[in-house]
Parts: structure tokens; sequence; C-alpha cells
């Protein structure tokens, strides 16, 4: 078998529990922490539910239903209290994306980008049906048909046109935030046209303020809606604008060098001012702009591969990054000189320590989502003989920063396997080698507290869902499982 255990000091053999074996999760050092991020997580979807329900409330309570008196104006109040959900699940989609710590720290940065994309499609069926309806319905009450009457309020309702503009953009976000549309074009097309989400919310504003009586002066629509489209665009501006402009200022960050590790794979490492701040981020992902020619518009998304080092009284420290060569972009960096320029924006995410519910922790990665795992081994809290860590590559030169493991693992007491060798190309969902997979193992064998541990899991997409299949058969709570995708 060419599964290598590497353990530490008095680590047992490989070994294979009984059927049923149960896990002891007990209460641990990590079940506070655990309750209080379920109940932000909670508090949160409360919250978002109120939302929705106080645009229609406040609708009803400032007379919203007294003037239904015919079918044309039932159609109307449906279109807009389709609009009022609408417009309130696209705030709820900027909220998401906005990186609020409250947020990012409660769910993860991951699980809060699904579901602003999950909000993408019914915030825009309800504008849509917001517009057919309040067309069909006025139009009724005018003796008009829908499309003369969309024309009637495109030319002499003010500001109804942005309100046109306002929706053909939503549907321009939506479609090319499909995965099938999206794929087809690279990164900086794709984000230089979702800002367009911006554009479609301001152009939404005016007519809602101008037009009727739906915001008069004075009602308390009026004012709930001021104060919340005032707080969404507020917290963007601070959290997408403003922190990482700060942060950049802050950490004064430059390139000190960049070395091999692998064919295709380098460290970066930089310099900067107190990095004291960003110590226990190991796990957790950064963006970072190289203020090169050619490099400071493309945002990169990496994670710390080591937690970061004080060096001289005067607050300066390093830090390291460490990069494949996936596409054009990455390429570019392993030319980087010393001296370059850091833009950086983070740390997001909730692949680290404070994810953490269990005393025992198995940290499970592939290709360069073994460097992530690395600096989290570095710095999460665990007991001796309380942590595994398995690395998964076609060999052992796609274990990389494998020998700084090794030495963390004899030096924290954790016990280390190497999965090396090729998949079954017959099999698309194992996770493990060929050989290791024909042989009958399966992830109990590598870790037989796993139901009862945290998991951690950095890979590539497909691998990973396998991974995390294998988890939840051995009995794996879905609280347990931490794994955040960087890809946009």
């Amino acid at each position: 078998m060419n599964t290598d255990l590497l353990p530490s000091p008095g680590a047992d053999a490989l070994r294979r529990p009984g059927p049923g074996q149960p896990a002891n999760p007990g209460r641990g050092r990590f079940a506070s922490q655990h309750r209080r991020r379920l109940l932000r997580a909670d508090a949160l979807t409360v919250a978002a539910w109120g939302s929705l329900a106080a645009s229609v409330a406040l609708w009803l309570a400032d007379g919203g239903m007294t003037g239904i008196s015919t079918l044309g104006a039932g159609i109307t109040a449906l279109g807009i209290v389709a609009g009022l959900a609408g417009m309130d699940l696209v705030l709820l989609m900027l909220l998401l994306a906005a990186r609020i710590p409250l947020i990012d720290g409660a769910v993860g940065h991951d699980r809060a980008l699904e579901f602003h994309r999950k909000l993408g499609k019914p915030s825009l069926y309800l504008l849509l049906a917001h517009g057919v309806l309040i067309a069909i319905g006025y139009g009724m009450a005018e003796g008009l048909d829908p499309v003369s009457e969309a024309v009637a309020l495109w030319v002499l309702v003010p500001d109804m046109w942005l309100a046109f503009v306002s929706m053909a953009l939503f549907i321009a976000v939506v479609v090319t935030s499909l995965v099938a549309v999206r794929r087809r074009f690279p990164y900086e097309f794709w984000y230089v046209v979702h800002l367009l989400t911006y554009a479609a919310v301001l152009t939404a504003l005016p007519h809602q303020f101008s037009v009727g009586a739906l915001f008069a002066p004075g009602t308390w629509q009026r004012w709930y809606w001021l104060a919340i489209c005032i707080a969404t665009g507020a917290a963007l501006l601070y959290y997408r604008v403003m922190q990482p402009v700060l942060a950049t200022f802050r950490h004064q960050l430059t390139v000190e060098r960049v070395t091999a590790v692998a064919p295709g794979v380098v460290n970066i490492e930089m310099s900067g001012l107190n990095l004291n701040t960003l110590a226990g981020a190991g796990g957790r992902f950064f963006i970072w702009r190289f203020l090169a020619p050619g490099l400071w518009w493309h945002p990169h998304p990496f994670s710390l591969s080591a937690e970061p080092l004080a060096v001289d009284r005067n607050g300066r420290g390093r830090l390291r990054i460490t990069v494949r060569n996936l596409g054009k972009g990455s390429a570019q960096l392993s030319r980087l000189k010393r001296g370059t320029k850091v833009a950086v924006e983070g740390p997001y995410g909730l692949f680290s320590s404070a994810a953490r519910s269990k005393d025992h922790v198995v940290m499970i990665g592939a290709g360069i989502g073994i460097t992530p795992l690395r600096a989290l081994l570095e710095t999460t809290p665990f007991e001796p003989g309380k942590a595994t860590v398995l690395l998964r590559g076609h060999s052992d030169q796609e274990l990389y920063l494998g020998d700084e493991i090794l030495e963390l693992c004899r030096a924290r007491g954790a016990t280390l396997f190497h999965l090396t060798g090729s998949r079954d190309p017959g099999s698309r969902e194992s996770w493990l080698p060929a050989s290791e997979q024909r042989a009958g193992y399966s992830l109990t064998d590598y870790a037989p507290e796993v139901a009862g541990a945290d998991i951690y899991v950095c890979g590539p997409a497909r691998w990973a869902e396998n991974v995390l299949d294998a988890a939840r058969s051995a009995g794996v709570r879905e609280d347990q499982l931490h794994y955040e995708r960087f890809d946009w």
C-alpha cells in the first residue's frame, strides 16, 4: 500500500474501529463558542425573514388594502407587494456580499455568497412580476393594454424610465451570474457586469419615492425604506471600500522574496506593519492586489500558508502565501519583484478555529489546498493525539509544504498521513488513491474519531465533495464540516 503513515511520537499505527464505534464528542472547550455562532446564524435568519415581513406589513399599516375595490386595483396591489418583496431581497443580496464580519463569522464567506446567489432569481422574478402586474393593473383602470400602459408610464411619469433601466440591469446581472454563462467569460468581465447591481438599485429608487403615495412623506414606509437603503449603502461603502483601504495603509505590505516550492508553485513572503493583528487567521483567506503594472487591478483570493511572524521591535513582521500557477493571473505572480507594494483585504471566511465545535480535529487537503491547512495546523488548539492530518497528491512532489507540516505534526502531537497515487479512473466518487480504494480503506481507517471531530477540507471542488460525502457516511454532522470555496 502506498499510504505513508508519518506518526507523531507515540501515535498508534493504522487501525480499523469496530462496526458502529460511537463517537464521544462530550462538551469540550469549543461547545460554548459553537452555540454562540449558531445563535448568531439563527438571529441573522430571523432578521432576514423579518425584513421581508416588515416590507409588506408596513404597506398594510399605511392602508395598502383600503383602495382595493376593483380587479385592476387588486392586480396593482399584488404588483406593489411583489416590488416591495423583490427590493427587500435585493438589499439582502447586497448585505450578504458586503463581507460584514457579523455575517462572515456566523455562516462563513462561501455560504453567505451561496445565499446571495440563490436570492438572485427570486428577486428578479418578483421585480418582473412587479412591472408586469403594475402595467396590467394600471392599464385596466385606464382602458389600455399592458404594452400601451408601459409605454405611457415610460413617457409620461417622471423617473419611471429609470425603473425600466433598472430592470434591464437586473436581468443582465442575473443572466451573467448563471454558471453556464459566467464560465464563458473571464472573471474581470463578470466582475464589471456584476457591479451593475449597484447601478440597478440606484436607478430603482427614484420612482419609489416620487411616484404616487406609496412612500409619501410622513409615512412609516418612507422612513423604513430610507433607513434600510442608507444602512445597506453605508455597509457596502465601509466594508468593501473603506476597510480594505485602511487595512492596506495600516499594514504597508511589500514583497520580500518569491521562492520556488515545486514546479509551478511559489512562496510569496511579504513584510509589513502591525501583522500581530492578523494572528490566528490561519486558514482564512485574504484578497491580495499586487501593485505592479498589469497586476494591480486583479484580485487574488489566497489563504496564508504560515502565521505572521514578528521580526523587529518597530512592529514589522512577515507573512507568507503559497501560490500555484493555475492561470495567467497567478502565473505572473512568480515574477514579482522585491519591494512590490501589496493591497490587502480580509481576513474572510470561517475556515479557522472560530468554526471549531469539537476537541478532535481532522484536516484533509489536496494539492494547493494543503497550504491553508499548514497555517491552520500551526494555530488551532488541540491536545496531543487529538489531531489527524491527511495530505493527498498524485506524488510526493504534490504534497506542498509537506516537510513543514511533518515538523508541525511532530511538535504538536498530530498524526500525519501521506496519500499519494493516481485516482481510479473508473470511480468518480473516490477521494483516495486507487490502491487504497481497492484495499477497502475508508476515512475511519485513518481517523477513527472522525464522527466526533471537526473536519477541515481544502482542495479541488470535486475531490472535496467526495471527502465531505465520505465524512457524512462516517456519521459526521453538517455543522462539523468546514469547507470554503474561494471561487467566484
